[in-house]
């Protein structure tokens, strides 16, 4: 399991960015820290093996907290989410070696796909002692075999099979509210899935008109 350091003074923020680090099981928060200062206090005594990182802060920011983290090669990797959505400080963190940018207010599932893209990385670093150029390419572009697959715009293979794994786990018709609640997903996020999945031929839909007000599309996996 991978250790997580949470750099973030907006205790709602930092708060949600626990949240969805906890749901995905390769992943636990072990501290959380209100400015760049405090969490490079926090790294000298503890490892971690990613930071999710704010830009603004006060007493140090996340630009000069990655810039020190660099020069002191403490071991870990960062993730910036952040309100900062200005060309120089993307281009700052990126020069830095972050592994992704996500720009508040963001969406459960591109976290969950920044997530992703440390944990290829790693797995890549750790099943190939020597890199061929695939594995490079796969490391450079922060993408799995798994990932290659030709999935429609807007849709994401993790987020899809969190939700085929909702269907798996209880078997019988589900509506799409109970769907994503179940998956910690948005009901918009849920109704293009579904639509998805079911053109795909994946899941079968029927109507149940026995609601006592607007009827309900229920959705069940298809069996063989």
């Amino acid at each position: 399991m991978y250790t997580v350091l949470i750099v973030e003074d907006d205790p709602m923020v930092a708060m949600i960015n626990e949240q969805y680090v906890t749901k995905n099981e390769h992943f636990t928060v072990i501290g959380r820290c209100r400015n760049g200062q405090e969490a490079l206090d926090f790294l000298s005594k503890k490892t971690a093996d990613l930071v999710i990182l704010d830009v603004y802060m006060p007493y140090m920011d996340g630009v000069e907290l990655l810039k020190q983290i660099r020069n002191k090669h403490i071991p870990t990797e960062a993730i910036m989410v952040t309100a900062a959505n200005d060309t120089a400080t993307l281009e700052d963190t990126m020069h830095l070696g972050v592994i992704d940018y996500l720009v508040k207010p963001f969406a459960y599932e591109r976290f969950q796909v920044a997530l992703e893209k440390y944990t290829v990385k790693k797995n890549t670093l750790k099943d190939s002692p020597v890199l061929d150029q695939q594995c490079i390419d796969r490391i450079i572009s922060n993408s799995s075999p798994s990932q290659e697959k030709d999935f429609p715009k807007g849709i994401q293979e993790k987020t899809l099979n969190l939700i085929m794994e909702t269907l798996d786990s209880d078997g019988s018709w589900l509506d799409g509210d109970t769907i994503a609640k179940a998956a910690g997903l948005s009901s918009v996020t849920v109704r293009r899935y579904m639509n998805y999945l079911v053109k795909s031929g994946t899941v079968t839909e029927d109507i149940n008109y026995g609601t006592g007000g607007r009827p309900r599309m229920l959705y069940k996996k298809k069996t063989d």
